[in-house]
């Protein structure tokens, strides 16, 4: 696993290369809160365009890291995710938990304050336009 951050104004980036397993998981999770609770990064977007696989306990660490950005009111998106990915966050039922974007472009182009319909379920319409 490779991983670094980089700076775009208010937004911190942290590109993730490799796939997210138990072996590494833990450096996933350090990485996500020395950014959050030490850094007190205001937006933390992690780029997944380099990673293939999630297995749970990359899931666990992710959402740890979404926990962390709620309780300090910062902005924590998913973007770049790969099929297999995607489809482990459709199966545990945590696509609508967390921010996700197709690529950075979209990403950083979003207007989703850290505090609206973060607490809403999945499915229920809030932030989706026709």
């Amino acid at each position: 696993m490779q991983m670094s951050t980089r700076q775009l104004g208010d937004v911190t980036i942290l590109d993730l290369v490799g796939d997210i397993t138990l072996f590494n998981s833990p450096e996933i999770r350090k990485a996500l809160l020395v950014q959050l609770k030490e850094q007190r990064v205001p937006k933390l977007f992690v780029n997944m365009t380099g990673v293939q696989y999630v297995d749970s306990s990359g899931i666990a660490s992710l959402v740890e890291g979404l926990k962390a950005s709620r309780e300090l009111g910062s902005r924590f998106v998913l973007y770049g995710l790969s099929k297999p990915a995607m489809t482990v966050l459709e199966l545990t039922h945590l696509l609508g938990v967390f921010e996700v974007h197709a690529t950075e472009k979209d990403a950083l182009a979003s207007s989703f304050p850290a505090d609206t319909n973060l607490s809403q379920p999945a499915g229920d319409g809030a932030g989706e336009s026709a």
